[in-house]
C-alpha cells in the first residue's frame, strides 16, 4: 500500500501551489515543489524565451551547449516525474481571496493557496526585414550570454539608446570590429555616450536598414537605404524588453523603476502568498539565474506552507491519519524475552 501524503488530504478544488509560466524559472520551482510533496500545478502558455535559443552555451553541465527547447523538455519531464501537473492555458486575470488566489484562464478557472509568477519577458526584435530567421544563430539580445561565441567577428549593435553605446563598448573586449546602426532612429543617448563613441572610434550608421544579407540563419551583412551594404557576421539588438508583470500589477505587487517585480531574498513579493522568479524580477536575465530563483522561490513556498500547517494544525490532522493508518514505530527484531514485537504492543507504546 502506498504511503499517505499530505497532498492526499488537501482540498481537491484548490491547489497548494500554482506556477504561472513553464520556462526555466517555473520548471525549476516545480521540480523542487514536487520533491517537497506539494500539490503543484504549472500553467504554461508556451511562450518561454528559452525556445528562441537553439544553442545555450553558458548553462552549467552542458559544455557543448544545449538547445533551449530541449532544456525545457528535460525540465518538464523531471517535474512530471515528481507528480507535478501541467495545464496548457493562458491566465487572463488573478483575484486575491482570503484563502489564496482565484485565476481565470482562457480555458478554465483555478484556485490556489500560493502563487508563483514566472511569466518572464519578451525581447523586442529589431525592426529589420528578414532578420527573424537569424534569431539565436547570428542575431542576439544578450551580450553576457552570447558575446563569447562571436569573438573576433564583425558585429553590429542595432539601437539608438544608451544601451547600444554601452553594448558597443563592451563588445570591444571580444572583437575589434564593432559598429552601431541606429536604423534611421534619432539617437537618444547622452552627450557622454556620444563622446565615448567618438573617443573609441566606433562607427555609427544612421541610415535606414532595408534588409539583412544572410545565408540560411547566418548574417552576412546589413543593407542600408541608398544601397550601402556593411559586411558583418552578427547582430546584437538593444530595442528593449516587454516584462510580463500585468498579473502582478493587478494584485498590487510593487515594481521597481525598470518595471520589474520587487522581491525579497526568498522571492516573496509585496503581496502576501505571492512570489516571483526569473526575468520578471530585477536579477540579470540569465537562464541559470532564473533556475536558481525558481529553486529559491520553491524553498520559500515550501517553508511558508510548513509554518502555516503548524499554525492551522493541518499537520496535526495529517499526523492523526498517519497514526491511524500507517506504521509509525520502527520494527524491533526481538523483545527482551526473545519474542518478536507485535503491532499491538507498538500501538500501546505509542499511546503511552
Amino acid at each position: 500500500m502506498e504511503m499517505t501524503k499530505p497532498k492526499d488530504l488537501a482540498n481537491p478544488n484548490r491547489r497548494e501551489v500554482i506556477i504561472i509560466g513553464g520556462g526555466i524559472a517555473g520548471l525549476s520551482a516545480a521540480i523542487y515543489l514536487g520533491r517537497a510533496e506539494r500539490d503543484t500545478l504549472v500553467i504554461d502558455s508556451g511562450h518561454s524565451m528559452a525556445r528562441w535559443e537553439p544553442q545555450v552555451r553558458n548553462y552549467l553541465g552542458f559544455p557543448d551547449g544545449v538547445d533551449g527547447e530541449a532544456l525545457l523538455k528535460y525540465g518538464r519531464r523531471q517535474a512530471k516525474w515528481h507528480q507535478v501537473a501541467f495545464a496548457n492555458d493562458e491566465i487572463k486575470s488573478v483575484t486575491r481571496r482570503k484563502a489564496g488566489f482565484f485565476l481565470r484562464g482562457r480555458r478554465t478557472t483555478y484556485r490556489t493557496n500560493r502563487l508563483l509568477l514566472a511569466t518572464g519577458i519578451f525581447h523586442l526584435p529589431p525592426k529589420i526585414p528578414s532578420v527573424k530567421e537569424c534569431l539565436g544563430h547570428s542575431m542576439f539580445f544578450c551580450k553576457d550570454c552570447d558575446a563569447y561565441r562571436v569573438r573576433g567577428k564583425p558585429i553590429a549593435i542595432c539601437g539608438a539608446n544608451k544601451e547600444a553605446v554601452e553594448y558597443a563598448l563592451g563588445m570591444l573586449h571580444y572583437s575589434p570590429c564593432v559598429v552601431v546602426a541606429t536604423n534611421a532612429e534619432r539617437p537618444h543617448w547622452s552627450r557622454k555616450h556620444a563622446a565615448l563613441l567618438k573617443e573609441y572610434e566606433i562607427p555609427v550608421y544612421r541610415e535606414k536598414i532595408t534588409g539583412v544579407n544572410h545565408r540560411k540563419n547566418q548574417v552576412r551583412g546589413l543593407r542600408f537605404k541608398g544601397g550601402t551594404e556593411v559586411k558583418i557576421d552578427n547582430i546584437f539588438t538593444t530595442r528593449g524588453d516587454v516584462i510580463h508583470t500585468g498579473l502582478a500589477e493587478s494584485l498590487g505587487a510593487r515594481l521597481d523603476r525598470e518595471g520589474q517585480i520587487v522581491v525579497d531574498q526568498c522571492m516573496r513579493t509585496s503581496v502576501p502568498r505571492l512570489y516571483a522568479a526569473g526575468c520578471v524580477t530585477p536579477a540579470n536575465c540569465q537562464m541559470i539565474i532564473a533556475a536558481g530563483e525558481g529553486a529559491a522561490a520553491a524553498q520559500a513556498i515550501n517553508r511558508d506552507l510548513f509554518e502555516e500547517s503548524l499554525r492551522n494544525h493541518s499537520l496535526r490532522r495529517f499526523r492523526e491519519v498517519q497514526l491511524e493508518e500507517e506504521r509509525t514505530m520502527p520494527l524491533s527484531a526481538v523483545n527482551a524475552d526473545g519474542r518478536a514485537s507485535s503491532d499491538k504492543a507498538r500501538n500501546r507504546a505509542r499511546s503511552a
